[in-house]
């Protein structure tokens, strides 16, 4: 699936030019020839076999509205997740292809090519690594003093949005945790979560939040996986699935919306509320 650039230098010679990079929003959020080059690769296949399915792919987008998820079977594709990385010769990236139904994601395949990783979840049957059933045993009475907690800073540049994620950093480090990570993989750091390598991400403290296709396809293996993923912020109205009781715990049996603008997964529902909560600010 992955494809690659032949280039005439070192990985530490290779140019803009060689990647093909063009930029999106601004000159952090950007894309190369590899991702377009994959993502056609991808939605011809699936026009191919299932001509009458819809695609929502990241490139195809673009800085666009995203469309909305309807009842039809509809493919949401990420040609790469982690760009940043790929363009720099970093390991962490993947491809990740979810399928939905009734207008939600039922089936999630994410490849981390460089590490030969393949991670499936499929409702109700499961979350697989490399063929194996993942079952993160440990897991269960975890609590964020005992957590590694991944979060991402993203393409946020604005002194406001800086200083809210720094905020919520701080806030995690003073209540304590085992350790913090930033892959620059989101999809990856859901997997991640998913196999107990992480116990905790979030994104969405400000302009950082992710897109449908970072979390298609890893929602399914986090909570095949028996993981907890809800959205961050979610006041009532703003986010489709979940709901908040008034004094701002997650309702029990919402569910967690792609098109969130905000995220938090961890290992096992308390963890999760309890990182939202002291990432927010809420205790």
């Amino acid at each position: 699936m992955i494809q690659h650039i032949e280039s005439k230098g070192t990985d530490a010679e290779r140019s803009e030019a060689d990647l093909g990079i063009s930029t999106k929003s601004n000159d952090t959020d950007f894309a190369t020839l590899v991702d377009v080059q994959n993502e056609k690769l991808v939605m011809e296949a699936i026009a191919k076999t299932f001509p009458h399915h819809k695609v929502i792919g990241e490139e195809t987008v673009g800085t666009g509205t995203v469309p909305p998820l309807t009842e039809d079977p509809t493919w949401i594709v990420d040609p790469i997740d982690g760009t940043t990385n790929f363009a720099s010769g970093m390991p962490l990236t993947c491809v990740s292809l979810a399928f939905c139904a009734g207008g939600r994601p039922v089936l999630g395949v994410c490849f981390a090519p460089a590490t030969r990783e393949m991670y499936i979840g499929v409702e109700g049957m499961g979350a697989y690594r490399n063929g194996r059933r993942i079952c993160n045993a440990g897991a269960k009475g975890k609590t964020l003093g005992q957590a590694v907690v991944c979060f991402e800073f993203g393409y946020a540049r604005s002194e406001s949005s800086i200083d809210k994620m720094l905020a919520a950093v701080k806030r995690i480090m003073v209540h304590g945790c085992r350790s913090t990570r930033s892959s620059g993989c989101g999809v990856l750091d859901i997997c991640y979560v998913a196999m107990g390598k992480f116990d905790v991400c979030y994104t969405g403290v400000a302009e950082e939040g992710w897109k449908p296709w970072d979390y298609a396809a890893a929602s399914v293996v986090a909570e095949e996986a028996g993981c907890t993923i809800r959205s961050l912020l979610g006041a009532p109205g703003s986010e489709l699935f979940d709901e908040f009781d008034q004094k701002g715990f997650v309702v029990e049996g919402s569910r967690f919306d792609i098109y969130s603008s905000s995220m938090v997964c961890g290992v096992n529902k308390a963890l999760t509320e309890q990182c939202r909560r002291v990432v927010l600010g809420l205790s």
